[in-house]
């Protein structure tokens, strides 16, 4: 299977769906690990070219954690907008990668890059189908089924399906650190100490669903996408 996942900045997939990543890249699966932004404004003390240039190399040191590769971005941090020109940014990346899964944000997530990456994924994996839709790659005519990360810290989330990552809760960890730039700047501006934040947020989806520590998804509940498959087992 090819799985999809795509996150707004070179940090969120390694947050809300590492250990889920991990889990498909140790069975054999290939994994595309995408971020729509370059990360350019997540720090305080560093130029955004800079920036942009160190988040990029801090993805790719994470995906080859696990064998994945890295995509993208297409946009800098907050210009990130529901345009025809980066629907069809996604469209390519979608037909690129051939999903048989895709796994993106929720779109009630708490700020514009994540809400904006939920909708352009979803608007995308459909139009990505289309023969006569011409971009610069063909059609990718499989729908596939679409689920959505948890938002950070879970408001608002009705999880439909869960992802035992007991296993690969290390490896989760590592690829999160392995975006040093991050480190200070999320428990300094964002105030969590991100591995802690992994550990408890995992913890608690895990006593929900009977396992140490899991990862909880929303499947998109709409006409061709409904899945007879559990996301992982």
């Amino acid at each position: 299977m090819n799985i999809l996942a795509v996150g707004a900045h070179p940090d969120d997939l390694e947050i809300l769906c590492g250990g889920t990543l991990a889990k498909y890249a140790k069975r054999g699966d290939k994994v595309f690990m995408a971020h729509l932004c370059n990360g350019n404004m997540g720090g305080k003390d560093i130029a955004p070219e800079e920036l942009a240039d160190i988040r990029d190399r801090e993805a790719k040191n994470s995906a080859a954690i696990i064998g994945a590769e890295a995509l993208g971005p297409v946009a800098g941090d907050l210009d990130l907008y529901p345009t025809k020109e980066m629907r069809i940014a996604v469209v390519d990346i979608i037909r690129m990668a051939k999903p048989d899964v895709i796994i993106t944000h929720s779109v009630n997530d708490y700020m514009p890059d994540h809400v904006i990456t939920g909708r352009l994924v979803f608007d995308a994996a459909f139009t990505a189908t289309l023969p006569l839709y011409k971009t610069k790659l063909p059609a990718h005519e499989k729908i596939m089924p679409i689920y959505y990360m948890e938002t950070l810290a879970g408001f608002g989330f009705e999880p439909s399906h869960y992802v035992d990552i007991t296993e690969f809760m290390a490896i989760k960890k590592k690829m999160l650190l392995a975006h040093e730039s991050q480190y200070k700047w999320l428990s300094g501006h964002h105030q969590a100490e991100p591995v802690k934040m992994l550990e408890k947020v995992a913890g608690f989806r895990g006593v929900q669903c009977g396992v140490e520590y899991a990862e909880a998804f929303s499947m998109a509940r709409v006409w061709g996408r409904i899945s007879m498959e559990s996301l992982l087992p």
